[in-house]
């Protein structure tokens, strides 16, 4: 059985019992999404792409940001990856990393913090930048991960939490299978309808749409895709899938998927595939005040993958 939408605008006037036996349903079916193939999507519908804008001559962003996930070996590979960030960051100085979950492999041991987080990353934390976390998968066998939530290092303020910079509004999300689905889902219909940021950004550490390795996620566009959509999120990140992906916009939002920060999978093409790569990488984003320009950078510094998201195609579409 699935979550219908009917089921999903009712949950809000569900209480008691019921309300916890769909909870139970919603977790157990997120288990079991985990290996969904990817092949059932092929027919969806894409969206045209939106072409890259001009930029104006001598115009800044609001805002620039890293996005990057699945990171927390202490290997080679996160240490490629770090030091194309910081690289990137002597070009183009941000302040904000939005860290997507599998901060500490194999098993979310908060001892090596150093090891996979503060030394790979020390000359941007040197210089204030600060990393924004959620929980992935591997984060939450010690302990369920509270030890993370409580790191000031990860700058969490819960399992789930929202935060504003500029006209940019970000919602994390414990996208795990144990998470307390009936409060934060009540919790982020709450935040997202009283939010008056033209620019929403949600990040979770399981995919909704991937054409990698675990493929999409029904759970997730049944009960999540209907908030973005109904509240106008522009832009929803995610890791898990160990490659990089973005998407055209699928009814108003894109999906971008930079869990290449470590290590990486091989990756195909779906409808929706805006680009896709197996290589180690991390994403950018620069906000304007009319657009998003996302891109994809390599270990080798190169920019592989570049695209927009125009603001008022996401408010007239959603």
């Amino acid at each position: 059985m699935s979550i219908k939408r009917r089921q999903f605008l009712v949950l809000g006037s569900l209480s008691g019992f019921g309300l916890a036996f769909l909870g139970n349903m919603f977790r157990a079916q997120i288990a079991r999404s985990e290996h969904i193939n990817v092949a059932d999507s092929s027919n969806l519908p894409s969206e045209p792409k939106i072409p890259l804008p001009t930029p104006k001559l001598g115009e800044a962003p609001l805002l620039r940001f890293v996005s990057v996930a699945d990171t927390g070996t202490g290997a080679k590979g996160q240490y490629a990856v770090a030091s194309a960030i910081a690289n990137y960051h002597k070009q183009n100085p941000f302040d904000l990393v939005v860290l997507a979950g599998d901060n500490i492999y194999n098993n979310g041991e908060i001892e090596k913090i150093g090891e996979v987080f503060e030394r790979p990353y020390q000359p941007l934390l040197q210089q204030g930048v600060k990393f924004y976390a959620c929980l992935g998968n591997h984060d939450i066998r010690t302990q369920n991960g509270d030890l993370q939530v409580r790191y000031p290092g990860f700058n969490m303020q819960g399992r789930y939490y929202t935060f504003c910079r500029d006209r940019v509004q970000f919602f994390a999300l414990d996208t795990n299978h144990n998470a307390n689905w009936k409060d934060q889902l009540a919790w982020l219909e709450k935040e997202l309808s009283s939010s008056d940021a033209p620019w929403k950004i949600v990040f979770g550490h399981h995919p909704i749409y991937s054409s990698g390795h675990y493929g999409v996620n029904r759970v997730f566009i049944d009960s999540l895709t209907p908030l973005f959509q109904k509240y106008g999120v522009q832009l929803y990140i995610n890791g898990h899938d160990h490659n990089y992906e973005r998407t055209v916009p699928i009814k108003g939002t894109t999906y971008l998927i930079c869990g290449a920060g470590a290590g990486v999978r091989p990756v195909g093409r779906s409808a929706w595939t805006a680009h896709s790569a197996s290589k180690l990488s991390f994403a950018t984003v620069e906000v304007y005040s009319d657009r998003m320009v996302i891109s994809g950078i390599g270990t080798d510094n190169r920019v592989f993958d570049q695209g927009a998201i125009a603001l008022q195609q996401t408010m007239t579409s959603s």
